[in-house]
């Protein structure tokens, strides 16, 4: 057991600042597929190069998972986290996420489980999360305007049937909202990134982080686009450190933001912003 001064459910490096020189976390790449395509985004499953969200070494199985838990955990004590952050989405596969939270809480009941996803299909899965006492859960909402969202997702996948532009993205929004209204009321802790598109979004931020801060979401990390090479968004400049400063101040007068943020890799280990980003 980790011995802190820090209430137990502090120790989350990513929601918590004070925890982030202390306490790492541990990604574990099982999520492979992705329900939806944002413009933004290009997904790398055999990356050793680029340290962003969505980009791995190699996507692994449940008991794959759990083997690199395990060696983590013996090489890095301080490791208070272990989630599921990608490469694709947690809930596209849901049985591989819920059999890799089993696992893992078979082994080691005291670690924190966490799971990221663009919560898209996670309603039905939250009682499952519940039962395996993973406590927080990252939703990325870029938007809650579909016309908006429309501009920012290319399809989305649901109950076998793709959806495109405006509906698509009114479908996804109307999701999200529920996730997080039916996370609350079960007593997750909640954060919201948001990925922040000159030109698109940017305007809008405040705007949304005052919906989800009334819902009662817990934290807001606004994350700078980065144009990918390959992607609808790669000729968008990153929005600089006066866009954000502005963006944080106006929307920190709805919830907490977060400024820690380090842009981890699906497989990342260790504390934030470490040299050794990922482990194999």
């Amino acid at each position: 057991m980790l011995n802190s001064t820090l209430p137990e459910n502090r120790l989350h490096p990513c929601f918590f600042s004070e925890a982030k020189g202390a306490y790492g976390r541990i990604h574990l790449p099982v999520a492979s597929g992705c329900n939806i395509q944002c413009s933004y985004c290009r997904r790398d499953y055999d990356c050793v190069h680029e340290n962003r969200p969505g980009v791995t070494k190699e996507v692994i199985t449940p008991e794959e998972a759990v083997a690199r838990f395990e060696q983590a955990l013996d090489e890095m004590p301080f490791l208070s986290v272990a989630g599921i952050a990608g490469p694709g989405d947690a809930f596209h596969d849901p049985e591989t996420t819920l059999k890799t939270f089993e696992l893992i809480r078979k082994k080691n009941p005291e670690i924190a489980l966490c799971v990221s996803t663009n919560g898209l299909n996670i309603v039905e899965y939250i009682q499952g999360l519940k039962e395996l006492d993973v406590r927080f859960v990252t939703i990325t909402i870029n938007t809650i305007d579909p016309l908006i969202g429309a501009m920012i997702y290319k399809w989305i996948d649901y109950e076998k049937t793709r959806l495109y532009g405006k509906d698509g993205a009114e479908l996804l929004i109307n999701n999200q909202l529920e996730a997080i209204t039916l996370l609350k009321k079960n007593n997750f802790t909640v954060k919201i990134n948001s990925v922040v598109i000159p030109g698109v979004n940017e305007d809008h931020i405040p705007f949304l982080a005052k919906r989800v801060g009334m819902m009662g979401a817990d934290l807001m990390n606004m994350i700078p686009l980065i144009p990918v090479k390959g992607t609808d968004m790669e000729g968008i400049p990153s929005p600089g450190k006066d866009i954000m400063h502005r963006l944080r101040k106006a929307a920190g007068a709805f919830m907490p933001q977060m400024h820690h943020c380090t842009r981890c890799r699906s497989d990342a280990a260790g504390l934030l912003g470490s040299l050794n980003p990922h482990i194999s």
